[in-house]
């Protein structure tokens, strides 16, 4: 009789296998699923802010070698100051980057936005209040320009942010008049964000903790979210050795900075816009679609995401910021002149979001960039200014350490789509 018949026994279905997290597999192993995790992730091209934390890392020890007082409590303590406008402008670039074009204007705007408040507050005597908020609302109008005729008129972003590199610093000139230079006073607004120093210990002290607060908050409730979502979360135990060296990191920063003087205000200031503007990336609706046109434009057109007024809302956050950081830079002079916005800070603005590890072919990228980025930049500066080098050698050298990030970006693009993660 055939084994086929009615009486043949008849196969069970196996039961499904719930789908298991491999990340969870990773934690479980421990101390060895962690370093396989990193290998495969370094394999495969997602590299992070790892190759710029140890040029960072790098750039100390030898720069800490060639002179003692490089790693001093004062010279760190200045480089924090001294970074921060270069910083708030490469926090604007960022957001440009995200979306893979770039905004050549930023350093003219900067200098005109500069130029409007001190003209303003000296020069007219207005309000010093009523001048800063002309100069950033300023900032966003150039912005709002800019972004008009690159996403509604066509025209592309390099060739409009070039033109405007050129009649920025125009107009800049002409609101300085004949005199070219205005002098502030060193008791307005700007110069006080940039000059206070809060000598108090509890000042740096605290607002380390409050970072460390902050973030070990953030986490414990996104970890809450996805379990009652039902998807793969962070361990309490992940968390809490992030956050354990995140609080070494930013208790070192404030121990550093109360060796010397204490907490600038400039700093704090930085720190914030960063916070505020990832969680705006990370966190909200907007933040991910700036992430869905940088990755594919006509995804996010197809998914029925408005890409003019995004790409327009892009540049409006980086002039604004450009306007911000270069009040920033006036108050560190002490004046706003024809040479404001110039020099090599637009190169540098640039450079230190690329650097940072913001990807140029756009959809990936962190305002934490712009603060690292400035940081390996400022400590080339401030080395070389140490040992006495000239300009010549420190162009040179930035020059290739960003020629080397982006290298560093391009290939790890290349090996992310040759694992298929790009």
């Amino acid at each position: 009789m055939p084994t086929g018949g009615v009486n043949a026994p008849v196969p069970v279905a196996a039961e499904a296998t719930p789908a298991v997290d491999p990340r969870l597999i990773v934690r479980q192993e421990g101390i060895k699923g962690y370093l396989g995790e990193f290998r495969r992730r370094v394999s495969s091209g997602e590299l992070g802010s790892l190759p710029v934390i140890v040029a960072l890392i790098v750039i100390w020890a030898v720069f800490g070698s060639l002179n003692s007082s490089f790693l001093s409590a004062q010279n760190l303590s200045n480089l924090s100051q001294q970074i921060v406008g270069t910083g708030l402008i490469a926090v604007g670039v960022v957001f440009v980057l995200l979306l893979g074009e770039i905004d050549l204007s930023v350093g003219s705007v900067s200098g005109l936005c500069a130029a409007i408040f001190a003209v303003l507050e000296v020069t007219h005597g207005v309000n010093q209040w009523v001048a800063l908020l002309c100069a950033v609302v300023s900032g966003a109008g150039v912005g709002l320009v800019q972004g008009f005729f690159f996403a509604k008129v066509g025209v592309p972003a390099f060739v409009v942010t070039l033109a405007g590199n050129l009649g920025w610093n125009g107009l800049m000139l002409q609101v300085l008049g004949a005199s070219g230079t205005v002098n502030l006073s060193g008791r307005d607004i700007v110069s006080r964000l940039y000059s206070t120093i809060y000598g108090q210990q509890i000042a740096a002290y605290g607002l380390a903790t409050v970072g460390v607060a902050l973030f070990l908050g953030s986490s414990l409730l996104d970890s809450a979210r996805r379990r009652k979502a039902g998807v793969p979360s962070r361990p309490v135990a992940d968390i809490t050795l992030r956050t354990v060296l995140l609080a070494v990191v930013a208790y070192l920063a404030a121990y550093t900075l109360n060796q010397y003087k204490g907490l600038p205000l400039a700093l704090m200031v930085f720190l914030i816009f960063i916070v505020v503007l990832e969680f705006v990336l990370r966190r909200t609706t907007y933040g991910r679609k700036v992430f869905a046109l940088g990755g594919n434009i006509e995804g996010a057109r197809r998914a029925g995401i408005s890409v003019p007024l995004i790409r327009m809302t892009v540049f409006m956050i980086c002039s604004t910021m450009a306007a911000v950081g270069g009040l920033f830079l006036a108050a560190q002079i002490q004046s706003a002149s024809q040479t404001s916005g110039g020099g090599n800070l637009l190169m540098n603005a640039i450079a230190a979001a690329v650097i940072g590890g913001t990807s140029l072919f756009g959809g990936r990228g962190s305002t934490w960039s712009a603060l690292l980025g400035a940081l390996v930049i400022g400590s080339i500066q401030s080395g070389m200014n140490i040992e006495g080098l000239s300009n010549a050698i420190q162009f040179m050298i930035t020059g290739a350490v960003l020629l080397a990030a982006v290298v560093i970006d391009s290939l790890a693009r290349r090996t992310q789509k040759a694992a298929g993660r790009a």
